[in-house]
């Protein structure tokens, strides 16, 4: 049994009690039964109006209870259908109180999820707009009087994290090109002239409308000063080329170019304005010194002559250079030319370069066939020598190597430009051919010389004797060892001249003795190599002198050699 039906129990023997309480209190007081029946209705009716009044109070808050539950239900459908979640549904059986209490606490937690949205929801609003007025775009489409979803929630938070990325980009980029700008106007000496760029400059930067129509109008802007800024260097540069230039003409000293020093870097209106007088004032002097410009000019085509290989016919075909009447004209001739000449060394600066590669290259090599040549290298005695030969072996292979680039590059460049390439009036392999060839008979010729030479010597020698070697010692101050020299008797002179096969001097044929051949071996001395040391210096006693003397000897000679045999 519960505990309330207990309680009513007891509720019912208390009101017993109670009852026979009151009718034993009337029975000893003595009133009649007719008063004690109206007493005890009396008490009924009291009891009986307390109860219904507590049963009506009670269903009263069933009432309540069960309005409750209906108004919860309905806002809590709303709220679900608002929120975008799934009805409410009450697990397994409950009371009244329990499931009002509950719709209640459910109703509450909706109300307070729907608060929340809708704030972060007017949050996000507000930030979209902020940003979509800085970037010139459109506001984000949403409801604002409808409940969002999480899902559009998070929609709007990434569309507007998406705007903070592009705020953060296109202000980087309206800061870097606004320094650029402002450093481009402090470079042209330009002051901001237009409501536009009085906003970029002068403006805050926060209140920058930082749209695409703007960064592009900052972007051609910026192009716009870069490109005047461009064409100002490019003037200033021109100026002070023009500016090197006439004080090399006009040769001024470095005392006077120091002074204009300072205008010779930058590119700003007051530097420009610098560079121009100055321009000016040179200009007006070179008008005053008119033949010492022109010779100057005349140096420069000379060296671009030279760098351009030109023919003493292709120099001369420029007749203002032999003009001895400086006039203005001239001058304008003069320039023109130069000016044509850079041109033309520019457009082949690559293969002029490579020809004077070639060029160098092939001096030191005709200066080290030339030392190959000198008897006197062998005289060497620090090295240079082998140095010398390696480098020569070096150019050997070089020179080829080169000539083969050059042909294949001149090759090329004819084909684009449709005309011969030449180097001092004919094109360059032929000129690389000719140098070859001239080459060639150099050292034909003087191989030439060498053997006729030789031959001369020779003949030299044969009639009249080898020079002695060691200018110190005289050949009648030789002293004759005993021993050591042959004995030439009467018999060995008269075969060795009966039987001699030299022809006399001016009557025939000379043919070498062995005195003149050389040992086979530099270490050994053949057994066949006549020794000098035997040989008399002087002609013996008893052969005559006179002009047939050194015949005479010959003869001699040639019989001792034939005897020792």
């Amino acid at each position: 049994m519960r505990r309330s039906e207990v309680l009513a129990e007891e509720s019912i023997v208390c009101l017993q009690k109670a009852l026979n309480h009151l009718r034993e209190i009337w029975e000893l007081i003595g009133i009649p039964e007719d008063q004690r029946l109206q007493r005890t209705e009396v008490v009924k009716k009291h009891i009986k109006d307390l109860l219904d009044m507590m049963i009506a109070e009670e269903e009263s808050l069933k009432e309540r209870l069960i309005k409750s539950i209906s108004i919860c239900q309905k806002e809590l459908n709303t709220l679900c259908s608002e929120l975008h979640v799934e009805p409410f549904q009450e697990e397994g059986e409950t009371t009244i109180l329990q499931l009002e209490k509950d719709l209640r606490t459910q109703v509450e937690l909706m109300r307070k999820q729907k608060k929340e949205r809708k704030q972060e929801l007017k949050l996000l609003q507000e930030q979209d707009q902020e940003l979509c007025e800085i970037l010139c775009l459109p506001h984000y489409d949403v409801d604002s009087s409808s409940v969002p979803s999480l899902e559009e929630l998070s929609q709007f938070r990434q569309h507007v994290a998406t705007l903070r990325e592009t705020k953060a980009s296109r202000r980087d980029e309206f800061v870097n090109i606004k320094r650029q700008i402002i450093l481009c106007m402090e470079e042209l000496d330009h002051t901001p002239d237009t409501s536009f760029e009085r906003d970029v400059v002068c403006e805050d930067e926060d209140a920058f409308c930082l749209s695409l129509e703007n960064i592009a109008t900052l972007q051609k802007l910026l192009r716009q000063l870069e490109m005047r800024k461009s064409q100002n260097e490019a003037v200033c540069e021109g100026l002070r080329a023009q500016i090197r230039e006439l004080w090399d003409r006009l040769q001024i000293p470095a005392e006077e170019r120091e002074a204009v020093a300072t205008v010779m870097s930058g590119s700003k209106a007051k530097v420009r304005k610098a560079l121009q007088l100055e321009v000016d004032r040179l200009e007006e002097l070179k008008k005053q010194n008119m033949k010492k410009v022109i010779e100057a000019i005349r140096v420069e085509l000379a060296q671009y002559w030279d760098q351009c290989f030109y023919s003493q016919e292709q120099r001369q075909a420029f007749a203002p250079y032999y003009t001895e009447d400086y006039t203005e004209n001239l001058l304008q001739l003069h320039d023109a030319e130069i000016v044509r000449l850079r041109n033309y060394y520019e457009v082949h600066k690559e293969l002029f370069e490579g020809v004077q590669k070639w060029e160098e290259s092939w001096r030191l090599f005709l200066e080290f066939e030339r030392k190959a040549s000198d008897p006197s290298r062998f005289t060497n005695r620090g090295g240079n020598l082998l140095k010398e030969e390696k480098q020569r072996a070096k150019l050997q292979k070089i020179l080829p190597k080169l000539e083969e680039e050059l042909k294949a590059r001149i090759e090329m460049w004819e084909q684009e430009h449709s005309q011969a390439f030449v180097v001092n009036g004919q094109k360059f392999m032929e000129y690389v051919t000719e140098q070859w060839e001239m080459h060639r008979m150099e050292k034909e010729r003087a191989k030439q010389e060498r053997q006729l030479k030789n031959k001369k010597q020779t003949e030299t020698e044969m009639l009249y004797g080898s020079a002695p070697r060691t200018p110190s010692k005289r050949r009648g101050l030789v002293p004759n060892t005993p021993g050591k020299v042959r004995k030439l008797n009467t018999t060995t002179m008269s075969n060795a001249t009966a039987n001699s096969s030299i022809r006399p001097v001016f009557g025939g044929t000379i043919y070498r003795s062995p005195v003149s051949r050389l040992p086979p071996s530099g270490s050994k001395v053949s057994m066949y190599a006549p020794c000098t040391r035997d040989i008399p210096s002087t002609p013996p006693a008893h052969l005559p002198r006179g002009p047939t003397s050194s015949f005479e000897f010959l003869r001699t000679l040639d019989s001792v050699f034939r005897e020792m045999l």
